[in-house]
């Protein structure tokens, strides 16, 4: 029962002048608490109420939750209770602005009552008297329904305007992901649009990843960090969280969706920064095997680590640096395989790392053998557009007839008379529904090369010419695409011998000995150049 004595009416008595008061004041967002005034008035209006009751106010509890649920959400609120807690001895009155800032549900209203009856407070709010009678407890709780009634209301109106929003093809996220940002226009509203250079960081990342360039969400995570870092975009830590998130919003491939409202994904209005091809691959690996992620400081002191082997046993050789009675380092790669006969046996850094330098100077190709490689990459990038011009032709089929199937699944609703058969077509027309936009979007970004052929060639050409530039570049993330991209296997060493025979990708491995090379082609044996090789078949593939 409240400590406030009661008169022989059953209302309650006002509390003596003097009496100690605690101002509760809250707002339904952290954006109206930013920008409008609205807890500085509401405090303004309290202290004017308790003023002129002669109440001494004490401390003022201010909030920017929403009033929709469990009111110890509230960390105002939750303050107020723990002050009240610590101060059990004084009879506080709860002063607050409206009655719906006290509580907009049923269910908590009368909880708080009994809460702040059980801490011996008294609240008084200055739009609503309350009363312990039966009458003023009906009219609070009529109140408290309206209030209860509004809010539901107004959540249902705002999630029916979001929903329809989604489903013309608008986003409609409190806040854009990374690379995008909002940006009101006179046709579409509030539509997303790239952000630069952010978005540029963003659709590096997500397409290093689905090629396997960043082979895990560690990485893609220390790549965004070192790009935001130089273009100074961001001073946000990048999290796990971040990155996870990134590779899951369907935003990026130019869909929206919103599940929890029942739309299902479709095509967005704004600009995807990668298409729906390089989003699935994505997820493809996303749900595919789990890889551990690669050492933070992976490339910096051992440029080779993890890539070269022992040539006795096969297996990684380990790093380490010994210390000198003078605290000098010295780096060593060695073997720590039990029972392999160069276990423990350490190999100098310098004289590793040397003979790999060596060995990737010499994949280099004469400018004839140059000449040639661009003839067939041109050769191939005509076959490809003709490729895509048929896989193009086959996929507008394909949208057709999955319309076609659609529009025949909605006439079979409409004449369906079991609910079981109804649903039953709804499942059917949304999973074509899905195929049919991952088609659409297919058609109209998958088949569109992203550059032009000599934006595309001249780079691949340039790595040909001499991997060993790039290695050269001292970057560690160039230094794994080199090694990844020039070598199919680890590279075995020997410690007496240096280097093994590496297994080389193509088009590398058309160097080995391509200085002379034995063609025994049904007649007497010959020397043929690679270069005369490699140009009787291409002319072979062009004849």
């Amino acid at each position: 029962m409240n400590k406030a004595t009661t008169n022989l009416k059953g209302s309650a008595a006002m509390p003596q002048a003097g009496t100690k008061a605690i101002i509760y004041c809250r707002v339904s967002s952290k954006k109206q608490s930013a920008e409008g005034s609205g807890l500085e008035s509401q405090e303004h209006r309290c202290r004017q109420y308790a003023e002129a009751r002669g109440y001494e106010v004490e401390t003022v509890f201010p909030d920017d939750a929403s009033g929709g649920g469990d009111f110890m959400n509230r960390p105002g609120m939750v303050a107020l209770l723990a002050y009240l807690e610590a101060r059990r001895e004084t009879d506080f009155v709860i002063v607050f602005d409206d009655l719906k800032r006290f509580s907009r549900d049923i269910e908590f209203h009368k909880k708080l009552r009994r809460t702040l009856d059980k801490h011996g407070a008294t609240p008084e709010c200055l739009n609503f008297r309350f009363e312990d009678t039966p009458e003023g407890e009906f009219v609070e709780t009529i109140i408290a329904a309206q209030g209860e009634l509004e809010r539901k209301q107004n959540r249902r109106q705002v999630i029916q305007k979001m929903s329809a929003r989604v489903e013309q093809g608008y986003a409609v996220m409190s806040q854009p992901p990374w690379g995008y940002k909002y940006e009101r226009s006179r046709e579409h509203g509030h539509i997303l649009v790239r952000d630069e250079p952010l978005a540029l960081i963003v659709q590096e990342a997500l397409e290093g990843y689905a090629a396997g360039r960043l082979q895990s969400q560690a990485e893609v995570r220390r790549f965004l960090a070192a790009q935001l870092q130089l273009s100074e975009t961001r001073t946000r830590k990048v999290s796990f969280c971040v990155v996870r998130k990134m590779l899951r919003q369907p935003v990026y491939a130019g869909f929206v969706e919103a599940a929890c409202w029942g739309v299902s994904r479709r095509v967005g209005r704004h600009e995807g920064l990668i298409d729906a091809s390089t989003f699935n691959k994505i997820q493809d690996r996303l749900n595919g095997a789990v890889r551990a992620p690669a050492r933070k400081d992976l490339g910096t002191k051992f440029a080779l680590r993890g890539f070269v082997e022992c040539a006795d046993c096969g297996n990684p050789l380990y790093s380490c640096v010994s210390r000198g009675r003078l605290g000098k380092g010295y780096p060593y790669y060695l073997c720590q395989t039990k029972g392999c006969v160069s276990y423990g046996k350490s190999i100098r850094r310098d004289q590793l790392e040397g003979d790999f330098e060596a060995l990737l100077r010499d994949m280099r190709p004469t400018k004839a053998l140059l000449t040639l490689v661009r003839e067939m990459f041109l050769h191939a990038w005509e076959l490809r557009r003709a490729q895509v011009a048929e896989m193009q032709r086959t996929a507008g089929t394909k949208l057709a007839g999955l319309e076609r199937q659609i529009d025949d699944f909605l006439d079979r609703i409409a004449d369906a008379a079991s609910p079981t058969a109804v649903t039953a077509y709804e499942r059917r027309i949304e999973k074509l529904d899905a195929e049919r936009l991952q088609l659409q979007s297919q058609i109209e970004n998958g088949f569109k090369p992203k550059g032009t052929i000599e934006e595309c060639l001249e780079p691949a050409l340039q790595f040909f010419a001499s991997p060993w530039k790039v290695w050269a570049s001292g970057r560690p993330e160039l230094r794994r695409l080199v090694l990844r991209l020039a070598f199919s296997e680890r590279l075995a060493y020997c410690r007496k011998t240096g280097t093994r025979t590496p297994k080389t990708t193509l088009p590398f491995n058309m160097l080995e000995g391509f200085q002379a090379r034995e063609v025994c082609d049904g007649g007497p044996c010959r020397t043929r150049t690679y270069d005369q090789v490699i140009k009787s078949h291409l002319l072979y593939q062009l004849s």
